[in-house]
């Protein structure tokens, strides 16, 4: 397969994810948790199949319309997550005896609060941890190999972001400190196939000569080829381990497994078709431009 030849192909993919996502989030935005947003997080068991707005006048009948619930099922459609506003304590302790009343003592499963400043300073911090993460794999990367190599994989790796959370979006995952821990521990993995590639393409592009008759595109479909078999074993053999604890986990190692399901695949993607391909796209355009000189 001309990998190189056919970058542009490989590169529909990731866009139009990124494109039903942006669509997306311009129809309902982002499920913001509770610890981006501030307010309360609580995790029901109702015990038996339930109407989310059942659930909802429950809370508005207890804490009142200031509350404004949103009820999202989970599990085996038997449990729920409900966000709303920050409450006082005496309302929390009757919304909470009311719950218990109708569905059980061990109905509450958890309640969580977080002010909208300390939601605030989590985005904040998140963002400054990624350009940081980034900066730092752009400054490794260009030491390694050389400024081109570090800017197509810093590249991949914003597309492997920006396609988590346009998934994010699309299937409507409350985003949280979860994500992000999943994004960081994403790009790390995500950046390491990359290397692979770029580090069979180095071994092969020594004594490279244009003049030669060589061409860098079949250097680089080579060296994709050689590689594609240890990335393609490496992220399945993970997959299946993140898919175990996905479907055998608890609600809250679900949430971490199902953005690094994501970011495993997109990222083994974006290591192959994308950084590597277009890479060579942008070698062939430096020699062709020397030529010309």
């Amino acid at each position: 397969m001309k990998y190189t030849e056919n970058r542009v192909k490989f590169l529909l993919l990731p866009l139009l994810i990124i494109a039903v996502g942006i669509v997306m989030f311009f129809v309902r935005g982002f499920n913001y948790d509770t610890e981006f947003v501030g307010g309360i997080r609580m995790q029901v068991n109702v015990g038996s199949t339930f109407e989310n707005q059942d659930l909802a006048n429950l809370v508005i009948e207890n804490a009142g319309e200031v509350a404004s619930p949103v009820v999202q099922k989970i599990g085996d459609g038997t449990q729920a997550t409900i966000k709303m506003s920050e409450l006082d304590d005496a309302t929390k302790t009757k919304l909470t005896d009311a719950i218990k009343a109708k569905y059980g003592e061990d109905a509450v499963m958890s309640l969580n609060s977080a002010s909208a400043s300390f939601g605030t300073q989590v985005q904040r911090k998140a963002l400054v941890y990624t350009l940081i993460a980034i900066l730092c794999i752009l400054a490794y990367i260009a030491i390694r190999f050389e400024v081109k190599s570090a800017v197509m994989a810093v590249i991949a790796l914003a597309i492997n972001v920006v396609v988590m959370m346009a998934v994010y979006t699309i299937t409507y995952t409350p985003l949280n400190t979860t994500f992000i821990a999943a994004m960081l521990t994403v790009v790390g993995y995500s950046i390491n196939n990359t290397i692979v590639v770029f580090d069979r393409i180095r071994e092969n592009m020594r004594g490279f000569n244009a003049k030669k008759g060589q061409i860098v595109s079949e250097v680089v479909d080579r060296s994709i080829k050689e590689s594609i078999g240890r990335t393609l074993n490496t992220t399945i053999t993970t997959l299946i381990t993140i898919l175990l604890l996905y479907f055998l986990g608890v609600n809250s190692i679900k949430e971490f497994a199902f953005p690094l399901i994501v970011g495993v695949i997109i990222g083994a993607y974006t290591s192959i078709f994308v950084a590597s391909p277009f890479w060579a796209s942008w070698k062939t355009s430096e020699l062709e431009a020397k030529k010309t000189k």
